[in-house]
């Protein structure tokens, strides 16, 4: 039995297929993180979320922010942009099952055995492990909700609050918490939020760094697994801190990692077809080592 954790799919399925024929990916006794962002602007949407619906059992999930726009466009198809690809999975015969079965995971997934945490985004510094869990689940629990769905489809848009309140109520608190675990690169050490700036961790304003490079965060320490930061090209150099997203939609490759050895495969495209590689870890220690908190 082997677990991998996968970067950005969105919607490329046969690089995906290509890395877990390379592992002789089994669903029956193997298990396959996603980082998020399974779907919109590559070319197989629609084809990506069926193959994962049929090996859901197989899955631990986390929510990005394109899965989130799908689910609000299923409520609203006035959503859509010009860029998505996402008309034919709400267009589908299965697209409600699909939609039902995406709104059932996760913001943030925790293995206590492993001490390790898969998240699309980041994780804010100011905030513990614990504090993340709980303002996860907020969300989890409007996403479930019949009642709660469309208001916080419909209000989970926009940039402001640029930082967490513990006196937000409603639909800005649940709003600032999808930022910061859906679409965070930059941030303060107080956890505001700069959503502008999509470049290497280099070009952060005055003021600002990456999420996980700020000395006093909270959960420095703790193994996290994101993706969503596509100009990184899977390096980090955080001690435990692992950036799956090798920009695959925009013509990079997409990176499959064994996270208990810490073996990478990277599957790119030339004339031959698919090819998958294996690639040297970015990271400066093995994902295996003990770190303490």
């Amino acid at each position: 039995m082997a677990t991998y954790a996968v970067g950005d799919l969105q919607g490329c399925l046969e690089p995906l297929q290509c890395l877990l024929k390379q592992v002789a990916f089994d669903p029956q006794t193997d298990r396959l993180w996603l980082v998020g962002d399974l779907v919109n602007r590559g070319p197989q949407s629609l084809e990506t979320l069926r193959f994962l619906y049929s090996i859901r059992q197989s899955l631990v999930c986390v929510l990005g922010n394109h899965d989130l726009h799908l689910l609000a466009a299923g409520n609203n198809i006035e959503r859509l942009k010009k860029a998505d690809t996402l008309r034919e999975i709400l267009e589908a015969p299965d697209g409600k099952e699909l939609l039902e079965w995406l709104r059932q995971q996760k913001l943030l997934h925790y293995d206590e055995v492993r001490d390790m945490a898969l998240v699309h985004a980041g994780i804010p510094p100011q905030w513990s492990l614990r504090k993340a869990l709980k303002c996860a689940a907020e969300v989890e629990a409007a996403l479930r909700d019949d009642n709660l769905l469309v208001p916080y489809l419909d209000g989970m848009y926009g940039n402001e609050p640029a930082k967490w309140d513990s006196d937000l109520k409603g639909v800005p608190r649940l709003r600032v918490i999808t930022n910061y675990f859906t679409r965070m690169r930059f941030c303060t050490s107080e956890g505001k939020l700069d959503l502008k700036g999509k470049e290497g961790a280099d070009t952060a304003p005055p003021g600002y760094a990456p999420w996980f490079k700020h000395k006093d965060r909270k959960t420095r320490g703790l193994k996290i697994i994101f993706g969503h930061w596509a100009a990184l090209e899977g390096r980090c150099d955080e001690p435990g801190v692992i950036a799956l997203d090798t920009g695959c939609v925009w013509g990079g490759a997409m990176t499959l990692l064994n996270i208990d050895t810490g073996v990478r495969l990277s599957c790119q495209c030339d004339e031959h077809g698919h090819i998958a590689l294996p690639v040297a870890p970015p990271t400066p220690e093995p994902l295996s080592a003990s770190i303490k908190r």
